[in-house]
């Protein structure tokens, strides 16, 4: 049969240079149409249709649009291979098979299957159920797919059904430890599917609905250039405010104005730092009311007062919102004139919202609303708009953006939108009703930057001020060990905003055989302290849950192991702002990641592909969370009952100790990656990598490590992020090896950074000189300090003449020098 292929923009000679947008192939041995649109030199998008069928698909989440790349274009053996500065793409004439290499190095090639189109009746309209494959080489890692909770780092060796629900975010987004990527771009029910057929890795995408077969390649060599190349397609992430890293105290929920401000009122009483309450539903009212986005609920009936009495204690609020409405609302009524609402099952099933379980000889109504429409949008933002945000709300806690879909038949799918069926584009719901938000709110006002904490996640939801959290998660140390893996899986698809409830979302179980329940309960004092001490080390630290209040005063008192160890978690999050905040502007302005899987900075050391109880907090810190009790009983997986706990038989009860000593000293094994040296932050011993060591842990600390060649700022002892200037940093220096540091400083919560409004200074440490030279300030905004003082430590375990110096600085360029030589020495010990 004959081939036909045409380069849109015509260029004859096979070895001359190209700039061209697409490349068409029809194989119509192979029966498909194989186009090649090159976005830049490190990205091409992959389009295949069936032959004889055309379409336009626009994405959802790719908002770049293709460069005119040079690259250069040969043909051999019936193969086409075009050539960029970055990487090979090869199309075979014969199969319309593709693969792609970079340099000479083979990195990933499709493989051929009988099923890549397979007819599909989506609600009248026919179309296709699609699938990809790909040969993998077996010893590479595989990385992303979202937030699962399968306790896997690498995503190999398993099948999983991607579709978005409470627990589980997913973006069909993989990369690999070789330094390539790829974004399946298809929002319809999608199987991932890893295996090792002999020798012969094989990889695949198959989704439910698809018009084509449509995925992007990208090549960047490591695993940050990747994230850089899917940002570029998807959106950059804009500036979270300074207030929303510091520690935000929430629960299932404050029934009455008064109480959520009493909370807030109790933590500036006992000196522990926080800087965000967050309000829980039914403040609207009754489940007829749901998400009315008013507060009808007679205790909140001086809306107006709460907010203003929140700001006057220097904190902010968040405030639930839903993606669904009750029959009793004004939302509901216009959005059920316009034809805006699905007709599916929903959350909550009743409309007597203090009964469990629900009564559904009460049905509540309560219609979930159709976010892929524009005027939906824009319907919900107007309510949203003028019954919340117009008080002052400082952000969003979008629940439900799955959304909550009980008792499902697939008929339920069949439901129009104008993007197609709901079936076809289901997993693209966060993103639809989170960017919906986001973008209105931006347009209304640029002087409160959008901050979204919501329960779901697709790509490109990063551009949108959005902040995932990991779902009504079990309180259980399973539990806590599965969120370390779901957050860095997450942020490997490109969204590097991450958080979970602190402590669990159900504890209900420790609530059984103690007096006073969970707060009283020391298997969950010990598991509460270990999931916020995680918190410290992710973009986002927040204490929720249900069944136990969270609020620490419940928890003890000053002098109390257990509360002591919980305010000790907050003061070291503050103590680390600035270190947070400047890393926040490296995700910003070049494209980094908070929470950084280990293979990410040590791809040389294959030992790190696997680790999934360590991981890199920025480029600087080694964190190795506590996820296994040390000093109480662990209740295991199968003692748990699905959304409710542990089962109330006697076991439980039996299990809770007495007179438990959480002063004593425990400890935990670490693998310090190869390539570098590593101190400790609590007693500044240095260790080599490359090696496992056994690290001493107690109830109040957490073990972490400085990587040498490193500069770490320390901020003040505050109560909220803004309660002083940044006038008198601490700068410790690790030496072992050359390092650099940018502190980013601007007005905090407005978009003027946007325009210029920030500054940032430069800090370069030489370790063959010893000498650290503080660079000039460069740019300005309202605020800014002209003068301040920098204590500079250069660490090393040691007290010596001239280890720490003070320096004023007025943004001039500053060098220190003088500093004493120090070799790390290997002094801690060794984990047999």
């Amino acid at each position: 049969m004959k081939t036909i292929f045409s380069i849109i923009s015509v260029c004859m000679l096979s070895i001359l240079p190209c700039f061209a947008q697409d490349a068409q192939v029809d194989v119509a041995s192979a029966g498909v149409t194989v186009e090649i649109q090159w976005f830049n030199p490190q990205c091409v998008r992959i389009l295949k249709t069936p032959t004889g069928k055309t379409m336009k698909k626009e994405s959802l989440s790719v908002i770049a649009k293709p460069e005119s790349v040079k690259y250069k274009k040969s043909e051999a053996n019936g193969t086409i291979t075009m050539t960029s500065s970055s990487m090979s793409v090869s199309l075979d004439k014969t199969t319309g098979l593709v693969s792609f290499s970079s340099k000479g190095k083979y990195l990933i090639s499709e493989k051929a299957t009988s099923d890549a189109f397979t007819p599909f009746n989506d609600a009248g309209n026919p179309t296709y159920s699609v699938k990809q494959m790909f040969q993998t080489d077996p010893a590479e890692g595989l990385y992303g797919l979202g937030q699962l909770q399968n306790h896997q780092m690498m995503q190999r060796n398993m099948t999983k059904l991607l579709a978005q629900n409470n627990t589980e975010d997913f973006s069909p987004v993989i990369q690999s430890t070789k330094g390539y990527g790829i974004f399946w771009d298809n929002y319809s029910a999608t199987t991932y599917s890893d295996k090792v057929n002999g020798q012969v890795g094989e990889t695949s995408f198959s989704s439910q609905v698809g018009d084509c077969i449509d995925y992007y390649f990208m090549y960047g060599g490591s695993a940050d250039n990747v994230i850089a190349c899917i940002r570029q397609l998807t959106g950059e992430v804009p500036m979270m405010p300074l207030w929303s890293y510091g520690f935000m105290q929430s629960k299932e929920r404050y029934k009455s104005q008064d109480e959520t401000v009493g909370v807030v009122r109790k933590y500036r009483e006992l000196g522990i730092p926080l800087d965000v309450i967050i309000q829980d539903w039914q403040y609207w009212g009754n489940n007829y009311l749901w998400n009315a986005m008013e507060f009808n609920n007679p205790d909140f009936d001086r809306p107006q007062q709460f907010v203003d009495e929140v700001h006057g204690l220097n904190a902010k609020m968040m405030i639930s919102i839903w993606q669904s409405f009750g029959p009793q609302t004004k939302q509901y009524a216009e959005l059920d004139k316009e034809g805006l609402l699905f007709d599916i099952a929903t959350w909550p099933q009743s409309g007597l919202s203090h009964i469990w379980p629900p009564r559904m000889d009460y049905p509540s109504g309560v219609r979930v609303y159709n976010p892929y429409s524009d005027k939906a949008r824009e319907i919900y933002w107007k309510y949203l708009s003028k019954g919340l945000f117009s008080y002052g709300i400082d952000g969003w806690w979008m629940d439900s953006t799955e959304p909550d879909h009980f008792d499902q038949k697939e008929s339920d799918f069949d439901a129009p939108t104008p993007l197609g069926t709901f079936r076809s584009v289901r997993n693209a719901f966060p993103l639809m009703c989170v960017g919906g938000v986001s973008e209105q709110q931006k347009a209304e006002s640029r002087d409160k930057r959008v901050i979204i904490l919501t329960r779901s996640g697709f790509l490109g939801q990063q551009r949108y001020g959005s902040n995932v959290w990991s779902g009504d998660v079990q309180s259980s140390w399973d539990m806590l060990r599965k969120q370390v893996t779901a957050g860095l899986n997450f942020s490997l698809t490109g969204m590097p905003h991450w958080n979970s409830d602190l402590g669990g979302f159900f504890c209900g179980s420790y609530n059984n055989g103690v007096e006073g329940g969970a707060p009283k309960n020391p298997m969950f004092h010990e598991l509460y302290v270990r999931w916020l001490q995680f918190g410290v080390f992710t973009p986002m630290m927040r204490s929720h849950g249900a069944d136990a209040p969270r609020e620490f005063y419940l928890y003890g008192k000053a002098g109390e192991p257990i509360y002591d160890a919980l305010v000790d978690a907050v003061k070291l999050r503050y103590r680390l702002l600035p270190y947070i905040y400047s890393t926040s502007w490296q995700v910003t302005k070049n494209n980094s990641t908070f929470m950084r899987a280990l293979f990410m900075d040590f791809i040389n050391d294959k030992n790190v592909y696997d680790i999934k109880d360590e991981y890199m907090f920025g480029k600087s810190l080694l964190v190795a969370p506590i996820v296994n009790a040390q000093y109480t009983p662990e209740l295991i997986q199968k003692d748990l009952k699905e959304n409710d706990g542990w089962s109330k038989d006697s076991r439980v009860a039996s299990a809770v100790p007495t007179n438990v000593d959480f002063t004593s000293a425990k400890s935990r094994g670490i693998y310090l990656p190869e390539g570098a040296a590593w101190y400790d932050f609590w007693t500044n011993t240095v260790a080599f990598g490359g090696q496992v060591i056994m690290a001493e842990t107690s109830i109040d600390k957490i073990p972490f490590f400085v990587k040498a060649g490193s500069i770490l700022p320390i901020g003040p002892d505050v109560q909220y992020s803004s309660e002083k200037k940044w006038d008198d940093l601490v700068i410790n220096v690790y030496p072992g090896a050359d390092a650099e540091f940018t502190l980013y400083e601007d007005e905090g919560d407005n978009y003027n950074y946007e325009n210029g409004a920030y500054s940032t200074i430069t800090f370069k440490w030489n370790d063959k000189s010893r000498t650290l030279t503080i660079g000039d300030r460069k740019g300005s905004f309202d605020g800014m300090l002209a003068s301040r003082k920098f204590t500079v430590n250069v660490i090393g375990g040691y007290l010596t003449e001239g280890a720490t110096r003070t320096v004023t600085y007025s943004g001039k360029k500053t060098t220190l020098n003088g500093f004493k030589a120090l070799s790390p020495v290997q002094t801690v010990k060794i984990y047999k």
